[in-house]
């Protein structure tokens, strides 16, 4: 909140109603020929999760060490290669950490790099190094500021005192590691802090003197860290500023770029996609962005927005559920219903419209998935069972839900393919019910509302019994049901009715207009078979037409005639109670 004085001199907070007197538009940097706009992301950078520093200093309740080992192993698990995994000179928790995930065997895969950061401070490179004696790929990441700000107001040094810091801090990680006899394959990282708030060409100036004083090769390149340590402006001025390093840093090939966006803005992802146009090789994050204040650039979603392209993230994110389960066991923090591709809400609708497309697109895919596997379904960029998902949860029930969405549940969970005049009218039912009861319904009561609604477990006015056909010449059929009646001379009675037509439904037809003085017809009829096997019924979904009406009537037997017949029933039962009212 910002904080003023009303016009009689009182404080007073709130939002500035001209915030130009206070907050001043970020001055970008020139760069007319920019080549970032007309390239297109091919692969997949290499990945740094920095969830055990970065993202742990974050957390009100820091991980213990058990989490801080799950956690790693986890991310192990899921293919990352360069792990930072603490701050050992700031805190012995961090330092025994280190230690234990390089003392004890087979913790580190031969083939994963540990960071560890450290300030350029003599006393704390040297503890650094020490709690990396014995690793077999290690990186040691120093940082200093940088930017006017933090030179001016932190820590009062002039670009000389910070040029110099930076070149001192580089050599004391040189003696202490690079020329030892030990077995450690070192590498070395450098974060000119505040890099999205420095000058460019004073960046360039501390960066190509730390290269050579470390001096890397094209073998082993040292990584120059461009932390968005606040998030300024636009992303695209992040990718000018990533550009212009990538294009003036002296020796490239012996240099690496690492972007380390944070999400002050809320732009974080955009800011690491346009930032890898820009040139940059690697990218630092943690997993569902956590990290300080807004937090870290989101390696899931960046991952996953490289996979719905068709580009490998070179990470397997299969079992999202269990990475999900240990991220929200040891950060206490729960990843939001709406984060892109992990929450639980992000695969499914409740909107009408969104519903009927979504069922219509899985229907056409699995079509044609046979001859043509590309997925295109409306409103789903990413295939849920490529993470372990089900479709059941794609599509809930709510008073905003559709004819689409409530045939799909029907179809997916209960194998009941609507017509679609049924699906319209049942639709609306699900509508004033939901509506009703102020809330989503659930399967069962889906469900349980079908069948009532439909008397497939509590039988209407009319509901079968037994049934006769014969054959009564070359077309026709003569039907003798028995019939449950309620509502008719006795409260419960059995009536026999006898009828004849062309089939067995035109003959029920013919027999309960007769016994019954009714007058209706038969409209559209469709079946199904429901299951398979022994165990195969029949779904039959019969309209009646009625004074102008049309009543939709359901049946499901293990015999298809009986099915047919029960919808019948059904159908006139739903008739016949309108007519009671």
């Amino acid at each position: 909140m910002s904080s003023r004085f009303d016009a009689v001199g009182r404080l007073v907070k709130g939002m500035l109603k001209d915030p130009s007197k206070k907050y001043k538009p970020f001055q970008g940097i020139k760069l007319p020929h920019r080549q970032w706009p007309n390239r297109v992301i091919t692969k997949a950078p290499r990945w740094l999760s920095t969830d055990l520093r970065d993202g742990n200093q974050a957390l009100p309740d820091p991980m213990t060490g058990p989490e801080k080992l799950k956690y790693f192993k986890m991310l192990c698990d899921i293919g990352l290669k360069e792990i930072e995994v603490g701050f050992p000179s700031a805190s012995q928790t961090d330092f025994a950490f280190v230690r234990h995930l390089i003392e004890s065997p087979g913790l580190i895969p031969d083939d994963v790099t540990i960071q560890v950061l450290t300030p350029a401070r003599e006393h704390l490179i040297k503890r650094t190094v020490e709690s990396l004696r014995g690793a077999k790929n290690a990186t040691i990441h120093l940082y200093n500021a940088v930017s006017p700000l933090f030179r001016d107001v932190v820590f009062r040094n002039s670009k000389k005192e910070t040029l110099d810091l930076a070149i001192f801090g580089t050599k004391t990680v040189r003696q202490y590691s690079k020329n030892s006899d030990d077995s450690v394959n070192w590498r070395f990282e450098y974060s000119p802090e505040c890099f999205s708030d420095a000058e460019p060409d004073f960046v360039l100036d501390v960066c190509n003197e730390v290269k050579a004083a470390w001096e890397p090769s094209a073998a082993n390149p040292i990584i120059f860290n461009l932390p968005a340590t606040v998030e300024m402006a636009t992303p695209n001025t992040y990718a000018d500023l990533v550009e212009h390093f990538h294009t003036n840093i002296t020796e490239r090939e012996k240099v690496c770029i690492s972007l380390h966006p944070h999400n002050d803005r809320g732009t974080a992802v955009a800011a690491a996609e346009l930032g890898q146009l820009a040139g940059a090789d690697r990218v630092e994050g943690c997993l569902f962005g956590n990290g300080e204040r807004t937090g870290n650039v989101d390696l899931v979603t960046l991952a996953f927005n490289l996979y719905t392209q068709g580009i490998s993230p070179k990470i397997d994110l299969s079992n999202l559920e269990d990475v999900i389960r240990i991220c929200e066991e040891c950060n206490k923090i729960n990843v939001h219903p709406r984060h892109p591709y992990a929450g639980n809400l992000v695969f499914t609708a409740f909107s009408g419209s969104h519903q009927d497309a979504i069922s219509k697109g899985l229907k056409l895919y699995d079509e044609r998935k046979a001859t043509d596997p590309t997925w295109k379904i409306p409103y789903l960029p990413l295939d849920p069972h490529d993470v372990n998902s089900e479709y059941a949860a794609i599509i809930r029930v709510n008073s905003q839900s559709g004819k689409g969405g409530v045939a799909y549940l029907l179809k997916s969970n209960f194998d009941l393919d609507l017509p679609r005049p049924l699906q319209v009218e049942f639709g609306q039912a699900v509508k004033e019910f939901s509506d009703k009861k102020a809330k989503e319904l659930t399967i069962a009561e889906l469900r349980d509302l079908f069948f009532t609604n439909y008397f497939l477990e509590f039988p209407g006015r009319f509901s079968l019994q037994d049934y006769t056909l014969r054959s009564s010449g070359p077309e026709s059929k003569q039907i003798e049901c028995v019939v449950n009646v309620k509502g008719v001379k006795d409260a419960d009675s059995r009536r026999v009715v006898e009828g004849y037509g062309n089939g067995p439904l035109s003959a029920l037809v013919d027999g309960l207009c007769r016994s019954f003085d009714l007058n209706f017809d038969i409209g559209k009829y469709s079946e199904h078979a429901i299951g398979s096997g022994n165990g195969v019924k029949a779904a039959s979904y019969v309209e009646v037409l009625c004074e102008g009406k049309s009543y939709w009537g359901v049946g499901i037997d293990a015999d298809v005639t009986s099915a047919g017949l029960k919808a019948v029933l059904s159908g006139i039962s739903r008739a016949s109670a309108e007519w009671s009212q």
